[in-house]
């Protein structure tokens, strides 16, 4: 059986943590119409939602 390929762009944007949990980068905060002190928080990566980290979880089989 040959190796499962991951996928590069969610390999790039998308890790797991020690507990399986899937982060993902949340949206560009330089986007957001809000003030800069308002700012600070969103350039974290946050907990996916249960769908997608299904679906992440597929495109990185060895994470």
């Amino acid at each position: 059986m040959p190796k499962m390929k991951t996928h590069k762009g969610t390999a790039k944007r998308a890790r797991l943590t020690g507990t399986g949990k899937v982060m993902i980068r949340s949206s560009n905060p330089k986007r957001a119409k809000r003030s800069r002190t308002k700012m600070t928080g969103l350039g974290r990566d946050v907990v996916a939602a249960s769908g997608q980290s299904a679906v992440i979880k597929v495109n990185l089989p060895y994470a």
